[in-house]
């Protein structure tokens, strides 16, 4: 297997690590202490303290940018190309990707957080763009 699909790999277990800790013991938690039925959570409609929501948030940030990685090197392991950097560039998108999720949830909402979170979001913004002109220049 790849490095960049070792790095796939890790970001998909990520995204449920980041479900599973972060929303999904705060709900079952809640329901097996009686404090909350399995109908209590509905979608689109905000509860839960303001740390389960930025975990829920963050969960959300993970679902939206797993895809995008996930064609470029799905795309790149199915064309049987590996071009320059095109490893190193896969790691550093999920070696973002995780310091971001932790401060997402772990620190509180300010300027600097929020400035740290946007740096590492456009860390793998800038990855996986230049993933992508690295494979379609080697496809070419």
């Amino acid at each position: 297997m790849t490095l960049p699909l070792w790095m796939l790999l890790g970001f998909a277990s990520w995204t449920l690590m980041v479900l599973a800790a972060g929303v999904g013991v705060s709900r079952w938690l809640l329901i097996f202490k009686g404090a909350a039925q399995l109908t209590s959570f509905p979608g689109g409609v905000p509860h839960g303290s303001p740390a389960y929501r930025r975990a829920t948030r963050a969960h959300a940030n993970c679902v939206e940018t797993l895809p995008v990685f996930a064609a470029i090197v799905l795309t790149a392991a199915t064309a049987h190309l590996s071009p320059a950097y095109f490893d190193r560039l896969a790691v550093v998108t999920f070696a973002a990707r995780i310091p971001q999720t932790l401060v997402h949830t772990l620190l509180p909402l300010t300027n600097a957080s929020i400035g740290v979170r946007f740096t590492l979001f456009m860390v793998q913004a800038v990855a996986m763009t230049a993933m992508a002109v690295l494979l379609a220049m080697a496809a070419a």
